[in-house]
C-alpha cells in the first residue's frame, strides 16, 4: 500500500495511524524553490519525523524552516547546560567554533550548517553560524575542548571531572542471534533537560551519499546520540568511552566525521577509515557496527592515541562506556576498572550475561526488552538505578560520580532498535522516554531535590511505546 493510501485509510477509520511511520498526516510541505519535497510531521509516539532533501544547502534550510522553534528552543537548552557545566559564557563556546573548528569543516557540512541558520532566521527566530557550531559540537566542547583549553592555558579546571558513564547498547549477529543477521540497539543517556528533546527521527536524502535514517536532535547534522541505518547496508550506533580525557585542535570535528560517516560508509572498512582519519579526540565513542549486506559486525573503540577495530560474523559487542583495551584505559582516561559498582562495570556484566543467556535467540523484540532491564548486577537484584541498562541516576541515592549526584536528573532517555531486515527496509524500531515504561515527572523531582532547580527549562520525560519508523517513499 502506498504512503499517500495508508494515511488516507487511517484518517478515515481512526483519525491517526498506527502501525509504520514514516508519516502521521504530512504537515507544512510546500512544493517549490528549496522546500521541495521536505515535511515533518506531527508528533507521533514523542517523536518528530522529518523528511529532508536535495543538496546541503537545501537540506539544511529545510530543517532550519521546519524545525526552527525546536532549535530555538534546543540552543537555550544547550546554552544553559553548557555553561553551567563549565563556567565558561556561550561567547567562549561561539569562539571555539569559529576558530577551532570551522576552519576544519569540509564544505558540504559548511553550506548545511549556512542553510540552517539560513532556515531559522527567515522563521523569525535569532541565531547565527557560530551559535549552530557550537550547538553540534556540543558534545565534544564542553567536556573535551574546554579541559584541554585550561590546561593549555595554565587555568584551573573549569569543568566536571571527565566523561561519565553513560548510554548502553549492542550488536550481534550469526549464532547469537535468531535468524542469524545482525540486530543493533542503543539507549542514549544525558540528562532529562535535553533528552525530553532528543525526539528527531531524521530522513535525509542527500544528492551525494547514501539515504539515512537516523534519530537526533533539533539543529543537529549528526545524530549526536549516534543511532542508525543507510541505504548501503551500515547499520551504527555507539557509546562514549568512560573518564576519557584528550582533545586534539588540529583535528577534524567529531560532529563532522559521525555525519559522514553516516552518509557515505558503505562498508566496516569505510566507516572505520571515516572515523579515524583527523580523529580529534573529541566525543570519543566505542562505535558498535554492522554491515548488513555481509552480517558481519564490528567494535570501533576510537580513542585519540589508541584506536582498536575489532571485527566478528559469530559473536557480539557490547557498549556500557566500559573501556576494553588495557593501555587506551592506562593512557587516556581515568577509569578505574577495578571498581565494580560503577555504572560501566555493572552494564557490561549485565549485558554479557544477557548475551550469553539467550544466545541464539536475540531478535529485535528481544534486544527492546534487553533496553528495559532493571536488574543490577553489582548488588545482584532488579532495582532501577544509574548500574541497569535502563538507566535511572533519578532513583540512585549514589548518583555518578563526576556526573550526576545522588538523584540526579539524568538516564536513558530514548531508545532504538534495529534488524538486518529491517535495515534493509530504511526502517527503525524507536520508544521515547524509558523502555521500562517509567515516567520522570519534572516538577515534582526538582521540588524535592532542590540542587538541582537551575535546569529552569526542564520538562517530563514521558514513556511511550515502541513506534517502527521508515523513510518516506
Amino acid at each position: 500500500m502506498s504512503i499517500f493510501r495508508t494515511i488516507a485509510a487511517a484518517l478515515v477509520l481512526a483519525g491517526t495511524l498506527t502501525g509504520t511511520l514514516f508519516a502521521g498526516g504530512k504537515i507544512d510541505q510546500p512544493k517549490v524553490g528549496r522546500m521541495k519535497g521536505a515535511f515533518r510531521s506531527p508528533v507521533r509516539s514523542g517523536w518528530i519525523f522529518v523528511h529532508l532533501e536535495g543538496s546541503p544547502s537545501d537540506i539544511g534550510y529545510q530543517h532550519g524552516h521546519l524545525m526552527a522553534e525546536e532549535i530555538h528552543d534546543t540552543l537555550k537548552v544547550i546554552q544553559l547546560e553548557a555553561t553551567h557545566d563549565s563556567s565558561k559564557d556561550w561567547t567562549f563556546f561561539r569562539k571555539a567554533g569559529q576558530d577551532v573548528l570551522w576552519p576544519k569543516i569540509e564544505k558540504e557540512y559548511r553550506e548545511e550548517l549556512q542553510g540552517i541558520v539560513a532556515g531559522v532566521t527567515e522563521q523569525g527566530y535569532k541565531l547565527d553560524l557560530w551559535d549552530l557550531v557550537a550547538l553540534n559540537a556540543s558534545l565534544e566542547l564542553g567536556p573535551y575542548y574546554v579541559p584541554y583549553y585550561d590546561k593549555q592555558n595554565g587555568a584551573s579546571p573549569t569543568v566536571k571531572p571527565p566523561i561519565p558513564e553513560r548510554c548502553s547498547a549492542f550488536v550481534a549477529t550469526g549464532s547469537y542471534t535468531k535468524d542469524g543477521k545482525p540486530v543493533i540497539a542503543h539507549n542514549a543517556w544525558t540528562s532529562y533537560m535535553d533528552g525530553s528533546r532528543w525526539n528527531v527521527m531524521f530522513d535525509i536524502a542527500p544528492v551525494k551519499g547514501h539515504r539515512i535514517l537516523m534519530d537526533g536532535l533539533p539543529g543537529y547534522i549528526h545524530s549526536g546520540d549516534d543511532f542508525g541505518v543507510n541505504s548501503a547496508g551500515m547499520m551504527i550506533t555507539e557509546t562514549t568511552i568512560s573518564q576519557f580525557i584528550g582533545f586534539d585542535p588540529k583535528g577534524i570535528p567529531e560532529f563532522v566525521r559521525a555525519r559522514k560517516a553516516m552518509q557515505y560508509s558503505g562498508s566496516i572498512k569505510e566507516f572505520a577509515r571515516i572515523m579515524t582519519e583527523g580523529n580529534n579526540g573529541g566525543y570519543a565513542n566505542n562505535w558498535l557496527v554492522a554491515d548488513r549486506k555481509s552480517g558481519e559486525i564490528a567494535s570501533l573503540e576510537l580513542g585519540l592515541e589508541n584506536v582498536t577495530l575489532r571485527k566478528s560474523k559469530d559473536g557480539y559487542f557490547t557498549g556500557s562506556n566500559y573501556p576494553e583495551n588495557a593501555k587506551l584505559v592506562a593512557e587516556e582516561t581515568d577509569f578505574d576498572p577495578k571498581d565494580l559498582g560503577v555504572s560501566a562495570t555493572a552494564r557490561r556484566v549485565r549485558w554479557t550475561q544477557l548475551m550469553e543467556q539467550n544466545k541464539g535467540k536475540i531478535d529485535a523484540e528481544m534486544a527492546k526488552t534487553f533496553l528495559a532491564d532493571h536488574y543490577d548486577s553489582f548488588a545482584k537484584k532488579e532495582e532501577a538505578n544509574e548500574r541497569t541498562l535502563c538507566g535511572h541516576i533519578e532513583l540512585s541515592p549514589r548518583g555518578i560520580k563526576g556526573w550526576w549526584g545522588p538523584y540526579g536528573t539524568a538516564g536513558a532517555v530514548q531508545n532504538k532498535v534495529a534488524d538486518s531486515n529491517m535495515a534493509k527496509q530504511m526502517k527503525i524500531s524507536a520508544a521515547m522516554g524509558h523502555a521500562c515504561g517509567r515516567n520522570f515527572k519534572a516538577k515534582e523531582h526538582l521540588e524535592k531535590y532542590r540542587e538541582y532547580d537551575w535546569q529552569t527549562m526542564m520538562r517530563d520525560l514521558t514513556a511511550y511505546p515502541w513506534t517502527e519508523f521508515e523513510t518516506a517513499r
